[in-house]
């Protein structure tokens, strides 16, 4: 058998010799340091969650810019007017917004013509803020799309002296009202019924009010055909010395009217006005019946002054004794009975009164229609 030298290389052996054995050496390193990257590479993967290839994007990425559709500004316009449609000038227009930290507040002051506008607005929500000297303030609200010019309708300012005036309208300007409504008031529907108040808060009548409430009812044309149906019953019944036909009917006629001239214009009208008090029966309506019965008779002797208060009746204690004794002077002689018919008849007219008053408690209000 052939002995081989290892130091001598062989020649059908290229991997023989010093030479060979050293570059073998040198490509197994080569191998194990490959191999071993390879597993640490396989190993960090293993770990780590794998990670998208990155694409480069075939066009370039387009930036956003104040030119594009959704930033592009737009505008707000509009015309301050008064009640009565005029413009007005010097108002002051501020539009905050709140969605834009930090707050930015423009302000724009009306043109001559009120006219206002606001350029270059950024597109969203929007809130006006109007005011101007002696109008009240007022806001205005909407939404601004992109690239849109809004035009408001006209913006009316109700004005702050015009409300002082409504506020502080007058005691006469109310009792005005109430006595408006009261002349409305007729029981089934065609008596007369106007020295009644329904009203919870009602306000003292001047003496320009009072005068004008009895003229009211003394022209009334119910009031006339009443008196002439009384006049017709007292000379059926020969109540007084005047006999019949046409002649006496007409004095029954003249001194019935009479009573009622006297009676309303001096109890209703002339010595309220003297006294300072109210001539009208102010309904109660609440409480038990013992109650309301008691106010309704007791409305006969006492009444309310212009200063709301309770006090005796004066004015028609008084003005029944006033228009008894002046029935006098008219009624044939032998009806008349001095003074003692006169303070019976003055008592009479209070009792009256105080019957009266029940009925306007307890029945006369459901008999008036279309009663506010």
């Amino acid at each position: 058998m052939k002995q081989v030298n290892p130091s001598m290389p062989d020649p059908n052996n290229p991997t023989s010799g010093p030479v060979s054995r050293a570059l073998a050496t040198t490509l197994r390193m080569r191998r194990l340091r490959h191999l071993t990257l390879l597993l640490c590479l396989l190993a960090i993967s293993a770990q780590s969650p794998a990670q998208q290839p990155i694409q480069k994007p075939s066009l370039p990425v387009q930036l956003p810019s104040a030119s594009s559709p959704q930033l592009l500004a737009g505008k707000i316009a509009g015309t301050i007017i008064d009640s009565n449609g005029g413009s007005i000038a010097e108002a002051r227009i501020a539009l905050p917004r709140s969605d834009q930290p930090p707050v930015e507040i423009r302000v724009f002051i009306t043109s001559p013509d009120g006219r206002f506008l606001f350029s270059n607005v950024t597109p969203g929500p929007f809130s006006l803020a109007i005011s101007a000297t002696n109008f009240m303030d007022q806001q205005v609200s909407g939404d601004l799309h992109a690239g849109e010019s809004i035009e408001l309708p006209a913006i009316e300012l109700r004005s702050t002296s015009t409300l002082s005036a409504q506020v502080t309208a007058s005691l006469t300007d109310i009792a005005d009202a109430q006595v408006s409504q009261e002349e409305k008031q007729r029981v089934l529907a065609f008596i007369p019924n106007f020295y009644v108040s329904y009203d919870s808060n009602p306000v003292p009548l001047d003496p320009a009010q009072k005068f004008n409430l009895a003229l009211r009812t003394l022209v009334d044309p119910v009031s006339l055909i009443l008196n002439g149906a009384l006049a017709g019953i007292e000379q059926t019944e020969n109540t007084y010395a005047w006999g019949q036909g046409a002649q006496s009917y007409a004095k029954l006629y003249a001194a019935g009217y009479g009573n009622m001239l006297t009676d309303t214009l001096l109890g209703n009208a002339v010595l309220p006005i003297l006294f300072k008090q109210d001539p009208r029966y102010f309904y109660k309506g609440t409480g038990s019946i013992h109650s309301r019965a008691f106010y309704a008779i007791a409305n006969a002797v006492i009444c309310k002054g212009d200063n709301r208060r309770w006090q005796p009746n004066y004015s028609g204690i008084l003005g029944g004794l006033a228009s008894s004794g002046l029935s006098n002077l008219y009624y044939p002689a032998v009806n008349r009975d001095g003074a003692s018919l006169t303070f019976e008849n003055a008592a009479l007219g209070t009792g009256f009164t105080a019957i009266a008053n029940l009925f306007q408690e307890f029945v006369v209000r459901k008999l008036t229609p279309h009663l506010h």
